[in-house]
């Protein structure tokens, strides 16, 4: 269960009285107040046996109604369906597979969506359905249609979330606002940060020493969404720019997979430009 509402006494008080009343036992619980906006955060799993989980939803509602809560209850057993976006780098989107594969991403993938024919044998491999979604340049709606499939794809495969897992294209203004929450991005964090082709060829040629990679909700201002889980690693003047794409690489794939796992756990909640994140 997640909530958030004001700050207030007596919110932990009231939630713990309705899952005692439902016949529930707390295995984990965590909080957060924002002092600044007066914003109250929590997130707590528990085993409650035998009871519905509309019914406990209402309790809990009704216990904390005088908070005006948003509130979201998940049983464990049902796993977000999430939907990959890829381009031609395959690294973050094997990573995923491996993990989700192994138990260590409790998430399901029914489907891979590409601008590119180059991921399909992955999908093969793991059995996955793979969409082939070119955005087509040379149209002046070329975008327009691409989206339109990709919504089309999504509802037939009833998805819960998107990754881009290096997907190399932008995504409009329209789709990203209606994904807010619910989509997920990985790309490189430089400093200073470098835009464009060859990112990697660019930190070199200045001599950077820090490269790292950030994991965000994807939103309309291009890499500047809600930060969910970052990384970084220290180069050396000896490091060439392909040594760096590898270390750059490596970053990605664990970043993107732990903001993945976080997110596939509810583990984080929205406020405002910011995440608050439960690890």
């Amino acid at each position: 269960m997640t909530l958030r509402c004001n700050d207030s006494r007596g919110v932990i008080h009231a939630v713990s009285g309705a899952l005692l009343a439902a016949g529930g036992n707390v295995l984990e619980q965590a909080q957060f107040t924002n002092e600044s906006t007066g914003m109250f955060a929590m997130r707590t799993r528990f085993e409650c046996e035998g009871t519905d989980r509309g019914q406990l939803l209402a309790g809990i509602e009704q216990a904390t109604k005088g908070f005006a809560p948003v509130i979201t209850v998940r049983s464990e057993a049902d796993r977000p369906r999430v939907l990959i976006m890829v381009s031609q780098y395959d690294h973050c989107l094997v990573d995923l597979l491996y993990r989700q594969a192994a138990g260590e991403i409790s998430m399901e993938v029914p489907v891979i969506v590409s601008n590119h024919e180059t991921c399909r044998p992955i999908a093969e491999q793991y059995g996955i359905a793979f969409e082939y979604v070119p955005v087509d340049k040379g149209v002046p709606d070329g975008k327009e249609i691409a989206e339109a499939r990709l919504r089309e794809i999504m509802d037939e495969y009833r998805i819960d979330a998107v990754v881009l897992a290096r997907y190399m294209q932008i995504l409009s203004d329209r789709l990203c606002r209606d994904l807010e929450g619910r989509a997920i991005n990985i790309h490189h964090s430089f400093l200073p940060g470098f835009k464009g082709a060859r990112p990697y060829h660019q930190a070199y040629d200045r001599g950077v020493k820090l490269i790292g990679a950030t994991a965000h909700f994807v939103t309309a201002d291009l890499d500047e969404g809600p930060i969910i889980e970052q990384g970084v690693e220290r180069v050396e003047h000896h490091h060439t720019a392909e040594e760096m794409a590898r270390i750059g690489r490596d970053i990605e794939r664990l970043v993107l997979a732990r903001a993945v796992t976080l997110f596939a756990e509810d583990r984080v909640l929205l406020e405002g430009h910011r995440t608050v994140v439960f690890s």
